[in-house]
């Protein structure tokens, strides 16, 4: 007799009618920089605005560094995935579809329900759950799955940024988002390519364009499997630390940051000089194997 898997409640076969196709088609680190996916928009009875997604969970071959091809798992067919933007007190609205061969789920950080959680409500090969939340409180999130073991499911690559804007918007600026990660390619427990959304190198050989006394905003989140720590350290300038970015008053100042698994900070800065200033992990391991790049500040 075949055995059968008690599904919880709110998984259900296939994707409901009502899911919007995905919104998110950034695949190249220089495009996952700058992409927010602020979904689909409309207004719920009473006002309150209503963001609605549709993620994939998919097997995705992806190129992690020259000629070197990892196997991922992927939401949306991007390591990291979609970059979820939305305002406090928004109604967010996630339809989550196993497109692969295992269970997963997405786990939110922030304030919601538990059975938003993406912990208990697995969702096997075929199926979908549908996460809703009020976006609580503002600040720079991950999401990940949360399916054991933990780990695996996030070094193949599922993961990704959320960030909840305050009411009150932020001071415009050149918005960056870069999620520190790590590739075991050889499958031994251990990363043998670290990048900065998820090509090694690729801001070395694609400086990111700057210009002098502009404010940038880079939302940074440390999503490095094996590793307990990564870091960010920026040449030639000092940064304005906020972390989980849930404030926007009393930054630390300093030009390195080190951030545990999970961890999150928002950092802004403006360049005094032109020219190329290097940005890389403070762990030269790190850097040497991929994690590294440059800023190419014009006057």
């Amino acid at each position: 007799m075949a055995h059968v898997t008690e599904l919880a409640p709110g998984v259900v076969p296939g994707l409901p009618r009502q899911a919007p196709a995905p919104g998110w088609a950034a695949r190249a680190p220089a495009e996952i920089l700058t992409a927010f996916d602020y979904g689909r928009v409309s207004q719920l009875p009473g006002g309150q605005t209503l963001r609605e997604y549709t993620f994939i969970a998919q097997e995705t071959e992806i190129e992690v560094a020259k000629g070197v091809m990892f196997p991922a798992w992927t939401y949306n067919g991007s390591v990291p995935g979609p970059t979820i933007r939305c305002t406090e007190g928004d109604r967010v609205r996630i339809y989550f579809q196993n497109g692969t061969r295992h269970p997963h789920t997405i786990h939110l950080h922030g304030v919601h329900p538990a059975s938003m959680d993406g912990v208990f409500e697995q969702v096997p090969p075929g199926h979908s759950y549908t996460y809703e939340f009020d976006a609580d409180p503002w600040g720079l999130f991950p999401y990940h799955c949360h399916t054991m073991p933990i780990r695996k499911h996030i070094e193949k690559g599922l993961y990704g940024t959320m960030i909840v804007d305050p009411p009150t918007p932020r001071e415009p600026a050149h918005e960056l988002v870069m999620v520190m990660n790590g590739f075991d390619t050889d499958v031994d427990g251990e990363n043998e390519v670290y990048t900065v959304n998820g090509v090694a190198n690729y801001f070395n050989e694609h400086p990111i364009e700057l210009k002098v006394g502009a404010l940038v905003r880079v939302y940074l989140s440390n999503m490095t499997e094996f590793d307990p720590i990564n870091s960010f350290h920026l040449h030639g300038n000092m940064f304005k630390l906020y972390r989980s970015g849930t404030s926007t008053t009393n930054p630390e100042l300093t030009d390195t940051v080190m951030l545990c698994q999970g961890e999150r900070a928002v950092l802004e800065f403006r360049y005094k000089y032109p020219g190329k200033f290097m940005f890389h992990a403070h762990q030269s391991e790190f850097a040497e194997l991929g994690w590294m790049g440059f800023f190419d500040v014009k006057a």
